[in-house]
């Protein structure tokens, strides 16, 4: 058997933890025989689903955390002062290259306050961007950054252009992915001072495939593979990427509803319907990666059910895989 990849999940993280979180996990352990996971967290609360389950027990540890991290704590006391809570003992875990990933659905500022200060970054990364997989029209793209970092700078949007396109290159397999920036048009003097000084950057970056400006209503097309902002537009995009989603599939159900030929209609077109909206859900990503720091972080839903965290933890072994977190290394550690 190849190596496993360890992964440690934060079991107390999420709405629905510990019940879904250790049954996501428990479910991508059954599906896949190449990881080995440790469930960290209070033992007293996850042993008790755990007896419900069947898996592989040489493949799954409960590693007792007594601490949980809320998500109305500030995250950088929380991380101080919790530094036996699950969410922190997960990621010391990859810290000390116990773990080689860590999977959380709890707290998104203590993921990316952990991350940075816990992990770590890599020698040579300014920034390190939470960068999810979106879908369109013609595959997925990645949005970086979507939530880390605010008020980024140029040259870390630079970076991100960077990262982003070796993730895209390693995990999704497109050679030369197309970068482009996140503005209000497509002239290059438009946008505000940040996107006005970064343009030119990576116009002139040979390390890039650029593209130039987008515009939010081109992303769903597909019109880029790596799309650059900073994380104050990338949230905004996100949220509302994924309310637009919801809210169509609301409209087209009602819609059919509403008279007899539309019932009969939708009836015909329900299993073809299933299938395109599938496509636009985001669970089937399960969460969003943070780039560039010592090991791999995965941010997973906070509503996360069985079925997304599973996807979270699964999503782990394809980037271990694929050698993005050395890739990164040698491509941007000495800059």
């Amino acid at each position: 058997m190849s190596e496993l990849v360890r992964v440690a999940v934060d079991a107390m993280g999420g709405d629905n933890a510990p019940d879904e979180i250790v049954r996501g996990t428990v479910k991508a352990v059954n599906e896949s025989p190449k990881i080995q996971v440790f469930l960290v967290g209070q033992e007293e609360r996850v042993a008790p689903v755990l007896e419900e389950l069947s898996y592989d027990k040489a493949r799954l540890t409960v590693v007792h955390a007594p601490e949980v991290i809320s998500t109305s704590e500030p995250p950088v006391m929380a991380i101080r002062n919790k530094r036996n809570s699950s969410l922190v003992q997960a990621m010391i875990m990859v810290r000390e290259a116990k773990a080689d990933a860590f999977v959380s659905a709890g707290s998104t500022g203590a993921v990316l306050v952990g991350g940075q200060t816990v992990i770590g970054r890599i020698r040579g990364v300014q920034r390190a961007p939470l960068a999810p997989l979106i879908p369109t029209e013609k595959g997925s793209s990645l949005l970086i950054d979507c939530g880390a970092n605010v008020d980024a700078r140029a040259q870390q949007l630079v970076q991100f252009a960077k990262i982003g396109s070796i993730y895209m290159e390693n995990i999704c397999k497109i050679k030369h992915p197309r970068v482009a920036l996140v503005n209000i048009g497509a002239e290059e003097e438009k946008g505000n001072l940040l996107v006005r000084e970064t343009f030119p950057l990576l116009k002139n970056c040979p390390d890039i495939n650029f593209t130039g400006n987008i515009e939010a209503r081109d992303i769903p097309a597909g019109e880029a593979d790596v799309i650059v902002c900073e994380a104050f537009v990338g949230n905004v995009i996100l949220k509302m990427y994924e309310g637009v989603a919801q809210s169509m599939m609301r409209i087209i159900k009602k819609g059919m509803l509403q008279t007899t030929g539309g019932k009969i209609g939708g009836a015909l077109v329900k299993n073809n319907l299933k299938s395109v909206l599938k496509e636009y859900d985001p669970n089937r990503y399960g969460g969003a990666p943070m780039l560039g720091l010592n090991g791999l972080v995965v941010k997973a839903h906070g509503s996360s059910n069985r079925e997304t965290f599973c996807n979270a933890v699964l999503q782990c072994v394809e980037f271990h895989e694929a050698r993005v977190g050395q890739q990164i290394v040698e491509k941007l550690g000495e800059e």
